[in-house]
């Protein structure tokens, strides 16, 4: 990956040509989705390293099965309530027509991932499942340009040390390939070194787009204090779940096989920017995406790999940067903490 590589002009997923991101929430419960669509559908493959995943339809997504393409993504809290919100994203793209067709019936195929954010200081007693409605909301509320931080499927999210959040980056390499993450940030582990100011992926940073406070000035450092997550978690219950799940995408030319190779790269970007990250109690995972069919050399591979581990460490510290306060939280927001210290 050359030094010119510059993120694209929203510094968004969307950056990639043909890709939407739409998100949908609910403040009262403190949850919410978002979606990824394409204009047309797209190769998709997933690699999972966490303890605990939550998914649907990931089966399809191995490189052995027959599926190649798939019609939209979407990343929810809810934890195993949030599944729903796949199916809120399939009545929407049947009503638009698109899907796999089997006679004269379309079916969409829309794998899913979740995070656990039951336990946030949102109101948890719905009668109806919510999920497949902020699904359905998601997708028409798709377009090239979305909101980060508290919103969507970042909504209720938490990190060990600060509310995390929705979060997105992109790459543009010097041959015109864009790469893109979006990421919803709600990990065991922590963003930031201690003192709370230095996120572990300052040295990918571009630009001031988390702060541009820069690395710690001491190494050394393996892990972070006692959780405000978990010690505010365990007042509601001694059940503790997490989860950081991503997309990075691609207008390159990608096969399947390549597009699961792209989704293992990239958890090298997560374990960048969360400390500790893949344990037992997170359900980590990655979609890997290409827009455009075909193969990459192996050279052209390399760099795209590199720039989506870089992408989504940038895209998990823009999320936590960008999260904002509300009512009821059970932790302060990044921001919030560097106003205390100083």
């Amino acid at each position: 990956m050359d030094a010119v590589s510059k993120p694209g002009p929203r510094n968004l997923i969307t950056d990639v040509p043909g890709l939407r991101v739409g998100n949908a929430q609910d403040d009262h419960i403190k949850t919410g989705s978002t979606v990824l669509v394409g204009d047309k559908p797209f190769t998709a493959s997933v690699h999972v390293m966490g303890g605990g995943p939550g998914t649907k339809e990931t089966d399809l997504l191995a490189p052995d099965k027959t599926v190649q393409q798939v019609d939209a993504l979407v990343l929810s809290g809810g934890s195993a309530f949030g599944l729903d919100a796949c199916s809120g994203v399939m009545d929407g793209l049947r009503t638009m027509g698109r899907g796999f067709q089997v006679g004269a019936m379309s079916i969409p195929i829309v794998p899913g991932a979740i995070i656990f954010d039951l336990i946030n200081g949102g109101a948890k007693d719905w009668d109806d499942n919510p999920y497949r409605s902020l699904g359905a909301k998601a997708l028409s509320n798709a377009g090239e340009d979305f909101d980060i931080g508290t919103s969507g499927a970042g909504t209720g999210a938490l990190a060990a040390m600060q509310k995390g959040g929705l979060g997105s980056a992109s790459l543009v390499l010097p041959n015109g390939t864009t790469v893109g993450a979006l990421v919803v940030v709600n990990p065991m582990g922590s963003v930031t070194l201690p003192g709370d100011t230095h996120f572990w992926a300052a040295h990918f940073e571009v630009g001031n787009e988390f702060g541009g406070i820069g690395p710690h000035s001491k190494g050394g450092h393996v892990t972070f204090g006692p959780s405000r997550k978990e010690r505010a978690m365990q007042q509601h219950s001694a059940e503790m779940s997490n989860t950081t799940i991503a997309i990075v995408a691609t207008d390159a030319p990608l096969t399947k096989v390549q597009c699961h190779r792209l989704a293992v790269t990239a958890h090298d970007g997560m374990a960048r920017a969360i400390v500790p990250s893949h344990t037992p109690l997170d359900g980590d995972l990655v979609f890997g995406v290409s827009t455009t069919v075909g193969e990459a050399d192996h050279t052209e591979f390399r760099d795209l790999a590199a720039a989506a581990a870089v992408c989504l460490s940038r895209a998990i510290a823009r999320g936590v940067f960008a999260a904002t306060p509300a009512p009821n939280d059970l932790l302060a927001t990044y921001q919030e903490m560097q106003k205390h210290n100083n």
